[in-house]
């Protein structure tokens, strides 16, 4: 059990606070860029902010406070112009540093400025940086920026803290119960045949990489020598996961306060031979819960079932009465990690993963993951079964 002190350092997000000052210190995506197609005015929530981000007439990005200088009204609303973006009610203008720049009406432009953040698009994703400057690189890592598949995204928004999303991928062990047991008891209600039988964990282990932790795991029915114990796949610091395989995907949690996430699902897909990778990269937006927790789909899904247990502990788990043990060495790991980290903030210096060194950065970060993932199920293994197996496998925490 933590204290009550380590608890609220670990929960808090907001400006000011060792955890929010921690997570400022990184490149979060916060929109598809798919999305400014349809809408180049878009409202989000970021650290415990209310913001705006914009497409100016130009193709231009900036990211401004929600709120305009004037009278305050939401800049949601906002105009778009070659300049920046143009307030509903009385035109101000502001650019992507939120500087005003028109003041219709009025004798002189004053000089007033609402508080603005870099932006910068990569793979489809536009990604916004909160702390101070100068800021570091964007990672380049290796899905964001390889021509040889093609890639989607889904964004969905979950009543509950990003560190419950996070918890959950450095614990392996859940795949066995949530999934297996649970989700094939979901699938008996629904009048469907099970899908899931996953073999019992024999070992699972953790190693410090210059990224973040890779997380392993050794199964019944699988060697020592297969992929998922002596490769494994990369959880990215401070809030990545990086799931291998045919088909990897990173999977980013992005805490828009305390109480809220933004789940980034970035799958990626093989090309067929001869074809070439989409230019644009679509997004889809969708909501399997409700602001009470409430699911809104069947959990017949890994990544439903996955969201559920994040949901199901409350807007924010009180970790002061949790009972860690030793199949939660990861959570421990990524807990120390995420204190160490607050400290070296606080000490003036660079945490963990933040890129600065161009030549790491170009072409990409290549990130190590297995190639194959354990396939040990009990059940009879009919072709069926096999390919439900082999898909929803691709999607697992």
């Amino acid at each position: 059990m933590l204290t009550q002190d380590v608890h609220e350092r670990l929960a808090q997000v907001g400006s000011g606070t060792p955890m929010g000052e921690l997570l400022r210190r990184y490149w979060h995506p916060v929109a598809g860029t798919a999305e400014l197609d349809e809408d180049p005015v878009h409202p989000l929530r970021l650290l415990g902010e209310d913001l705006v981000l914009f497409r100016d007439a130009r193709g231009g990005l900036g990211l401004v406070a929600n709120r305009c200088a004037h009278r305050g009204l939401n800049m949601a609303y906002g105009i778009p112009q070659e300049n920046g973006l143009r307030c509903a009610y009385h035109g101000w203008t502001y650019d992507a540093a939120g500087r005003v720049i028109d003041m219709p009406f009025e004798p002189a432009c004053l000089p007033l400025q609402i508080k603005a953040y870099p932006v910068q698009q990569l793979g489809g994703l536009v990604f916004a940086y909160l702390g101070p400057e100068p800021a570091p690189l964007l990672p380049r890592y290796d899905l964001f920026v390889r021509d040889d598949i093609d890639r989607y995204v889904e964004i969905t928004v979950l009543p509950c803290s990003w560190l419950q999303c996070m918890d959950n991928s450095l614990d392996p062990v859940h795949f066995e119960h949530l999934h297996g047991h649970f989700g094939n008891y979901v699938l008996k209600k629904l009048g469907k045949p099970p899908m899931l039988f996953p073999a019992r964990h024999l070992k699972i282990d953790f190693d410090l990489f210059e990224y973040g932790i890779i997380k392993r795991r050794l199964v019944e029915g699988e060697p020592e020598d297969c992929d998922d114990w002596t490769i494994g796949h990369p959880f990215l610091f401070p809030n990545i996961l990086y799931v291998g395989d045919a088909r990897p995907n990173y999977q980013v949690r992005v805490p828009m306060d305390e109480t809220h996430t933004l789940h980034v699902r970035y799958q990626s897909v093989p090309l067929k031979d001869g074809t070439q990778s989409r230019r644009e990269i679509p997004t889809r937006r969708v909501t399997w819960f409700d602001e009470r927790g409430n699911p809104t789909v069947p959990l017949d899904e890994i990544p439903r079932q996955d969201m559920l247990a994040w949901v199901a502990q409350g807007p924010i788990t009180d970790r002061t009465r949790e009972h860690l043990v030793t199949s939660d060495k990861g959570v421990l790991l990524y807990h120390q990690l995420l204190l160490e980290n607050i400290e070296k903030v606080g000490r003036g210096e660079d945490p963990m993963a933040v890129v600065r060194d161009p030549a790491k950065n170009e072409p990409m970060i290549e990130l190590p993951r297995e190639r194959s993932a354990y396939r040990a199920f009990w059940g009879d293994g009919h072709e069926t079964r096999s390919r439900r197996v082999s898909v929803a496998w691709q999607n697992r925490g």
